[in-house]
């Protein structure tokens, strides 16, 4: 994402997380909606998880504070702290 590009829409946000998560964690597709939880439900650990911050920080070409995902808890948590950080001015 660069500079002079509006920031990804939610539903482009929600749609790249789950593609990440079926392509690098082997989650099945119907296991995938917004209140599944990662722990619980899809198996993330927390090896996993920064893997899944990485990606983020390529998809959206910014760096990301550990403490912008301290809550996040389901795949909807994920999206909105991926649009706030979008949002924010670089």
């Amino acid at each position: 994402m660069s500079a002079d590009q509006p920031p990804p829409s939610r539903e482009e946000i929600y749609a790249h997380v789950r593609s990440t998560l079926i392509e690098l964690f082997k989650i099945e597709a119907a296991d995938i909606h917004p209140e599944a939880r990662l722990y619980e439900d899809l198996d993330i650990d927390s090896i996993d998880a920064v893997d899944l911050v990485v990606e983020l920080k390529k998809f959206t070409g910014r760096r990301i504070d550990a403490n912008d995902f301290k809550s996040v808890r389901t795949l909807n948590d994920v999206v909105t702290a991926v649009e706030q950080l979008t949002q924010r001015q670089a």
